[in-house]
């Protein structure tokens, strides 16, 4: 027998020990503070301008958005869970041995596992460490939790359990839930649905609300007698837990905003547990289905993708921020943010040329030639046109604007000056054009650099908001001065506004019936870039600025989606939820503008002319038949031009052209070339092709006297 009980006794000493060392092997104590483990899972939250979450994802380990500080939490709930989980919650270490002795007698007689008597402590430690729920890990457990007691105060551990405790659908934390079942705060419950909460803590798949509201009963009366042993209900709320009924709100769908939210956290310098955003989030997903609606319309045509941005340019408060298409998780695009991509914004970028045109002289009625034009493009020529290949003579700029022509907006950007122009465009806060005027050149008038939707509508927010330009708000509570700077004048801002939104001024290519025609005095503006790859539609009224980008982020073209068959018919759509939102009003017009009756000469017929009243700035010029002054040009050939002989075709037939622009009715061109006078001819003269290299001048003639000769061009034939 000594001998027994002294093996006995080794045998017991060396099992304790390797008992030990396997328990010291296996405990992994939290290394951290339970508030700095969750700090660095959270996300910095982004709201709406009314306090909802924009950017709620339910597939994270941890509640990093909707954490509550325990003095938040209602006291009903706090004692609910402490009661229905851990009712010596503040008197054990982190194990009540108590209620695991009385759990196994209980487990014992029943001959099942009934219950775990794990404490709101040892159920912190298993969402941290999670493991197989055997006895070994209940043992290893217990340990890790009398440490995490020793060293984090009951509270802590309580506010995290409350605020990471799992409930069905991937919520965690009682405030999910609350939102989940009830959708309402975790505040505004009623003590039935607040000790729901707690019950359903236990087995959120037992007691699914959704599938069976009565089931929960049961637990939830015990609860409440429970309650009102410990003096938390009294007898009346008690009684009134039981006899309630749930109302069960199904929560609203999240709102997607990750890429807004994505921007504002980017841009954002404020600290703290959220950015309280300027964002309007019923207005994000009405026109959320509307966007998406559009874009499966238009699959067909080889579209996939589209960005919107509303602002309310009188406060310049940004209000839905858009992105739509690449709904297949796998699609490379996925996570591009179409409102900060630059892309190219074809003619929805001419207001912002022309209201310069009009600070500088312009007027609405200034008269510009329409004609075919060709340009020289490094060391070739480029034939310019308009969209429709169809060109109207003598028009009026409210004309050349209404109808989008390519022609006339180059020949503007000319008289302004393209570098004037680009600096402009800077002022508006252009930052994605940083390239030198050369490179963009003439072709910045048509839209040819490419800038973001979101500079887009900031700078037609500007018009809207009588020519002064300012950064876009993202944040409600962004209380800092923002730069301002006025870029046209308010007479300018609003002549730009009364050209958009005047049916009148695009009907040669719009037609009558244009879909550019909204049912409230709307200023709108399309674009098209080269190949359909980009479609724009830009409009603004009295209150609010709309912009839209339809096309493909991987650059493919479209199937001929242009921005009045594209992105005009969603933002016609976004602007009858708009004036429901505010009254509709006219576009301001400046009480410094001068509305004359005048006489707009014929584009057809210089001799006849037709009436039509005018809006002028004071003292500007009134007389329709002004043209730009003439200025002498050799439009053809080109300076540095190169061409060659085809050797296909007999030398006799090939001929260029030589052109002269400016030219009046009553003057002639004398053409020398190489120092020698080759002929005279109006505004074209057909030479000869022959090789070699050329220098070429005019000399006006008028009246039989040189009134201009223009400088000297290089060509070389070869």
């Amino acid at each position: 027998m000594r001998r027994f009980l002294k093996y006995g006794a080794i045998s017991g000493v060396a099992g304790a020990g390797l008992l030990a060392l396997a328990t010291y092997a296996a405990i992994t104590p939290v290394k951290t503070s339970l508030h700095a483990l969750r700090s660095d899972a959270q996300t910095l939250q982004v709201t709406d301008r009314a306090g909802q979450p924009l950017t709620i994802s339910y597939q994270n380990r941890w509640n990093v958005y909707d954490n509550l500080p325990l003095y938040k939490m209602p006291e009903l709930l706090r004692q609910a869970f402490i009661v229905s989980e851990d009712k010596r919650f503040f008197e054990h270490a982190g194990v009540d041995w108590r209620a695991r002795a009385s759990a196994a007698m209980q487990n014992v007689k029943t001959g099942q596992v009934v219950r775990g008597a794990s404490t709101i402590t040892e159920q912190v430690v298993r969402m941290i460490n999670p493991r197989p729920r055997t006895l070994w890990g209940k043992w290893v457990e217990g340990w890790e939790a009398a440490l995490l007691e020793r060293n984090t105060a009951k509270v802590d551990i309580l506010e995290f359990y409350l605020n990471q405790v799992p409930y069905a659908a991937n919520r965690r934390g009682v405030a999910q839930a609350a939102r989940y079942y009830f959708d309402r705060d975790l505040s505004t419950l009623t003590p039935r649905e607040t000790l729901a909460l707690a019950v359903l803590a236990r087995a959120p798949s037992s007691y699914d609300l959704y599938k069976d509201a009565t089931k929960i009963d049961g637990p939830v009366s015990r609860l409440a007698s429970a309650l009102q042993e410990r003096g938390f209900l009294n007898a009346d709320e008690a009684a009134q837990v039981t006899a309630d009924t749930f109302t069960l709100l199904k929560p609203a769908e999240p709102v997607n905003a990750s890429h807004f939210a994505q921007y504002v956290r980017s841009h954002s310098n404020a600290a703290g547990a959220a950015l309280h955003s300027t964002l309007d989030a019923h207005l994000q997903q009405t026109v959320q289905k509307i966007v998406d609606d559009r874009v499966r319309t238009l699959d067909r045509r080889n579209l996939h993708n589209a960005a919107v941005v509303v602002a309310d340019h009188t406060t310049g408060e940004i209000l839905a921020w858009v992105v739509a298409g690449a709904n297949d998780a796998t699609s490379p695009t996925r996570q591009i943010d179409a409102v900060t991509v630059p892309r190219q914004p074809g003619s929805a970028q001419k207001p912002l040329l022309y209201g310069l045109a009009l600070d500088n002289g312009w007027n609405p009625a200034t008269i510009i030639e329409d004609a075919p034009l060709a340009e020289a493009i490094g060391t070739g020529l480029h034939n310019f046109k308009n969209y429709s290949n169809t060109y109207y003579g003598r028009i009026t700029l409210r004309e050349a604007l209404g109808n989008s022509l390519n022609i006339p907006a180059l020949k503007t950007v000319n008289y302004v000056g393209k570098q004037k122009y680009l600096t402009t465009l800077h002022r508006l806060g252009f930052e994605s054009l940083n390239r030198g005027v050369e490179i963009y050149d003439e072709g910045l008038a048509l839209g040819n650099g490419e800038v973001t939707l979101l500079e887009m509508v900031q700078g037609f927010a500007a018009l809207a908001n009588r020519g002064v330009a300012r950064p876009l708000r993202y944040l409600a509570d962004d209380a800092g001065s923002r730069a301002q700077e006025r870029v046209y004048s308010p007479e300018a801002a609003s002549l730009i506004g009364d050209i958009l939104s005047d049916p009148w001024a695009r009907r040669l290519e719009f037609g009558n019936g244009s879909v550019l025609n909204f049912p409230m005095q709307t200023a709108a503006k399309t674009g098209t870039s080269t190949d359909y790859r980009d479609a724009w539609t830009l409009a603004y009224n009295h209150k609010y600025v709309v912009g839209m980008w339809m096309g493909n982020l991987d650059h493919s073209p479209t199937d001929g989606v242009t921005g009045s068959t594209g992105p005009a018919l969603a933002v016609r759509s976004i602007f009858s939820v708009l004036n429901r939102m505010a009254t509709p009003q006219k576009l301001w017009l400046s009480p410094k503008l001068v509305q004359k009756d005048i006489c707009i000469e014929d584009a057809r017929d210089a001799s006849r002319c037709y009436n039509r009243s005018e809006y002028f700035m004071e003292g500007g010029v009134a007389d329709a038949r002004l043209t730009q002054p003439p200025r002498f040009e050799i439009v053809k050939p080109t300076a540095g031009l190169r061409m060659a002989l085809d050797p296909r075709i007999p030398r006799d037939r090939q001929q260029v052209p030589f052109t002269m622009r400016g030219l009046q009715p009553n003057q002639t061109v004398e053409w020398i070339l190489n120092g020698e006078s080759i002929g005279t001819s109006g505004e074209k003269f057909m030479w000869p092709l022959s090789r070699g290299k050329f220098l070429l001048t005019a000399r006006i003639i008028q009246d039989g006297r040189l009134v201009h000769a223009t400088p000297e061009i290089d060509y070389t034939v070869r």
